[in-house]
């Protein structure tokens, strides 16, 4: 099978990014000012991923969504904008500091009201919801040891048909050098193959930014 995929250059890749509908000022606003933090603003998923985002949360319907690392609340923002106006968002993360950017753009975009943000270690967070939470859809963009825990957190309180999106999951194309061993690298590359050998889910992981892939809970009885 040829390949099917092509190199994206920078001039390709403004003309993927633009060609999007949705043109939000306040995200546009958000991400100039996420870019003054400097080399750290990196940690801001792309504004193609964010839209993505949006439309499945949209396309699925979902009501109820927990997000762990929030950063300066760009996903969020997205995320927020696809729930309808009584949808909920759980957001978990441990900086105040970048946190407290997202507020102000929360209230900007009149989203302020769907999100709760829970500041503290996001595994305390999930384990300590009550048993008959539910969520339609979750993002992963945290510190990536955890991935897995947060995956099991969520994926219990997760519907069937529900997704998860895991970001950061090409980790800069170090998942594929072996002579890169650091914990975090080793993390993601357990996790991208544990993903679809899981029977409870399908997962597919799509080239966007620095790699997301995502899972679907599968109904029960679904045959894998």
């Amino acid at each position: 099978m040829p390949d099917k995929f092509i190199s994206l250059t920078p001039d390709l890749y403004e003309y993927v990014a633009v060609h999007r509908s949705e043109r939000d000022p306040v995200l546009a606003a958000l991400a100039k000012e996420t870019e003054q933090l400097g080399p750290i603003s990196l940690m801001q998923v792309a504004p193609e991923q964010g839209a993505l985002m949006t439309i499945l949360t949209r396309a699925i319907g979902a009501r109820a969504a927990v997000e762990v690392g929030t950063f300066t609340g760009y996903s969020a923002l997205c995320v927020a904008r696809g729930l309808p106006e009584d949808g909920r968002l759980l957001c978990c993360d441990v900086n105040d500091d970048w946190t407290s950017i997202a507020r102000r753009y929360w209230e900007k975009a009149g989203v302020a009201k769907k999100i709760e943000l829970r500041l503290g270690p996001a595994l305390d967070t999930l384990r300590a919801l009550p048993a008959d939470v539910q969520f339609d859809i979750g993002f992963v963009d945290a510190d990536k040891p955890n991935y897995h825990n947060y995956y099991e957190e969520i994926l219990k309180r997760l519907r069937p048909n529900g997704l998860i999106l895991f970001d950061n999951v090409l980790w800069m194309g170090q998942v594929l050098d072996a002579a890169t061993t650091d914990e975090s690298t080793r993390a993601l590359r357990e996790l991208n193959e544990f993903l679809i050998a899981d029977r409870r889910v399908e997962a597919v992981m799509l080239p966007i930014s620095d790699g997301l892939t995502i899972v679907r809970k599968r109904e029960p009885g679904e045959p894998a």
